[in-house]
């Protein structure tokens, strides 16, 4: 909760005065509030037992945490105390006062109270409280709830977890895809996708903590912690601090499995490796673009996540800041205090890294000191030998990898002795796809005696889909299907290996509105002619005049051309304005992530979709402001496979598909009413 609601308030003050009445016999009178209770709960928000919010594994760890207000400015909370059914925590209670810093909203004479790394063994719901005492004498108590699930016992323990995550992927980017690579002839698909082979499907509601279009911070880290996070934030509880590394923590699937199994960790994105989806199974932050101290956690808090493999972009964060584009800086770093309870106590009671101010830090040197082997591009790549390899890095980029349709497009230019292509405008033309990331990362955590989990992200499906650049988020999804296709047939060769193909949200609101009705050399001369009487009366074929587009897919498994005649056509729903002429663009927009965006050839990249296919002249007029589409609140298919598989069927909510993980990790129970054929045969 950010703000407290007027019935909280006058519940809360209620409860104080009646305090006060029954102890000294006087009238009514001012009294302090707890103006946030965390994990956060709705009998804290609204008195309302149910819904329960905030769940957790038996042991799972998160913190315990209040902001609590005096009643006059003069006065102050000098002490508090928590409960977990009604039986005090016995740890130590940080008391931070506001006046080192808080939200706008909060007064500086409040005190923020902290017990850090709490647990709960027994399931079912628990009552928590908070109880604090103003310097007059004067005290409120607050209460909350939470949930322990149980871990059952029974069925095939999995020794693997995969997490296959399609960023902004919904139901149209993986229909898009399907139509392209698989094709179809008479309604029926030729090639299916590796993701449309899994047995089980389910749908699933990604609202985060604080809105029901999620970001992909809270995206990812409901499927990896069991709870619900602001957006922006990652692994963490809001609070009403400034900082961005002191919020109230939630232990991570890799934390909880390494801590208790042993289990490596293994992240592979095609984005910078800072950004929200990969950091969000490992980092711990209320600002998802502190890249300084998100890539220092990695490394420096491995021994907590068994982080054993890192690969994606962002080159930038790992050089020291003097070195030409490292965007390393205090501004995005963090350092514990010794001396402050509130932050100390992560390092004592997490084993967490106290950090530093170190913007000239060589984090790849580190990196490499600390056993990890680093790879610098697909040459080197090819080189790993995974058998001899327990722990890598690999980065490939500055910030974002090149999108799958620019790095095939390279690959295929250079092999003509065609240069001058996107790739090569980047400066970082040798980099791996990343079916070919995931498979060097399977080979190194396969070595893991314990067992690993896996996250491999496709991330500018989302990227591109905010672009609104369709070719571009098509092949990224083909490239994230490729990668499926290898996770699916190491499970098949090892039973003990659970993988799932989700989101974090969808983006744009893609719609496969129809086909073309046209060749390409027509539409080039309607983009010509131009209008929307050309190039929308002329060209978009809805129903039956959307046939069914036919790409020729070459040996390396992408399409050899996307301007192909009488072309699937996509609509966006969630859009900004932009142009549109429905041909490839040769280059992308511009990637403000990029540290060298601002210089040619990058300079020269259309801005936003408004500075694209203006020759055409066909604007589309956008429902949200900006220059860039938006994330959805649309659920979004979840497929699986392998033990355990068959828990994911049905309409789920985030939060639920990090339980269904736990219980496969720790043995699965089924209900018999999934397996309907089998109940047959036994009749």
């Amino acid at each position: 909760m950010k703000h407290t609601s007027s019935l909280q308030s006058h519940r809360l003050s209620m409860l104080a005065t009646a305090t006060l009445l029954g102890l000294a016999g006087v009238g009514a009178q001012a009294a302090p509030t707890v103006s946030r209770l965390t994990p956060p709960s709705e009998l804290f928000a609204s008195g309302n037992a149910a819904p329960v919010i905030a769940r957790f594994l038996p042991g799972q760890r998160f913190d315990l945490q209040a902001t609590l207000r005096p009643d006059e400015a003069a006065k102050t909370i000098t002490a508090a105390s928590f409960a977990i059914d009604g039986k005090s925590v016995d740890a130590t209670v940080a008391l931070r006062s506001c006046a080192a810093g808080c939200l706008a909203a909060v007064p500086t004479n409040a005190t923020i109270a902290t017990v850090r790394a709490v647990s709960a063994a027994k399931p079912g719901i628990h009552t928590m409280s908070v109880t604090a005492t103003q310097s007059d004498g004067q005290t409120v108590t607050a209460t909350g709830n939470f949930e322990v699930v149980p871990l059952l016992a029974g069925g095939q323990k999995v020794k693997n977890i995969i997490i296959m995550l399609g960023d902004g992927m919904g139901a149209a980017q993986r229909t898009g895809a399907r139509i392209v690579a698989g094709g179809y002839a008479q309604g029926k698909t030729i090639t299916p996708l590796a993701m449309d082979t899994f047995p089980v499907t389910g749908m699933v509601k990604t609202s985060s903590l604080n809105s029901v279009v999620t970001d992909s911070a809270p995206g990812m880290t409901s499927y990896v912690s069991g709870n619900k996070n602001n957006n922006n934030e990652e692994g963490v509880f809001p609070d009403d601090t400034v900082e961005p590394f002191d919020n109230p923590r939630i232990e991570y699937l890799s934390e909880y499995l390494h801590r208790t199994q042993g289990k490596a960790l293994g992240l592979v994105t095609t984005a910078d490796v800072f950004d929200a989806t990969p950091a969000g199974n490992a980092v711990h932050t209320s600002s998802r673009g502190a890249g300084t101290g998100i890539v220092d956690q990695f490394l420096d808090d491995r021994k907590l996540t068994g982080l054993s493999v890192l690969m994606g972009g962002g080159r930038k964060w790992f050089v020291p800041a003097s070195t030409p584009g490292s965007a390393r800086g205090d501004k995005t770093d963090y350092a514990f205090s010794a001396t402050d309870a509130h932050t100390s106590e992560i390092v004592k009671r997490w084993g967490a890294a106290a950090g530093s101010m170190d913007k000239e830090r060589d984090l790849l040197a580190e990196f490499q000191t600390a056993g990890f082997s680093y790879t610098a591009d697909k040459t080197a790549l090819d080189g790993i030998n995974a058998a001899k390899t327990d722990k890598l890095l690999g980065l490939f980029a500055h910030s974002n990898m090149n999108v799958a349709l620019d790095k095939i497009d390279g690959r295929r230019n250079k092999a003509r002795g065609v240069t001058g292509r996107v790739v090569d405008d980047y400066g970082l033309p040798d980099q791996p796809m990343l079916d070919e990331m995931t498979a060097t990362a399977l080979g190194v955590l396969e070595h893991h005696k314990e067992g690993f989990v896996l996250m491999v992200e496709g991330a500018s499906i989302d990227k591109q889909a905010h672009n609104m650049d369709t070719e571009r988020w098509l092949l990224d999804t083909i490239e994230f299907d490729r990668a499926i296709k290898l996770t699916q047939e190491f499970a098949k060769q090892h039973g003990d290996t659970l993988v799932i193909i989700t989101a974090d949200h969808e983006c744009s609101g893609a719609a496969l509105i129809g086909g073309s009705r046209v060749t390409d050399a027509r539409l080039q001369e309607l983009v010509r002619e131009g209008g929307s009487a050309n190039l929308r009366d002329k060209v978009v074929g809805i129903y039956e005049q959307a046939g069914f587009p036919k790409y020729k897919i070459a040996a390396d498994g992408y399409p050899e051309t996307t301007d192909i005649d009488f072309r699937i056509l996509v609509g966006y729903g969630a859009n900004s304005d932009r142009h549109e002429d429905w041909r490839t663009n040769e280059r992308p927009l511009q990637d403000s992530q990029q540290p060298f965006v601002k210089k040619e050839p990058l300079s020269v990249y259309p801005a936003g979709p408004i500075n694209r296919d203006t020759e055409g002249k066909f604007l589309v007029t956008g429902q949200v402001p900006g220059d860039s589409a938006v994330h959805t609140a649309t659920d979004i298919p979840l497929s699986a496979y392998g033990p355990g598989a068959w828990s994911f069927t049905g309409v789920q909510d985030n939060t639920d598909v990090f339980f269904k993980l736990a219980q496969a990790a720790n043995g699965v129970v089924l209900p018999a009413d999934l397996f309907p054929a089998k109940r047959m045969t036994k009749k």
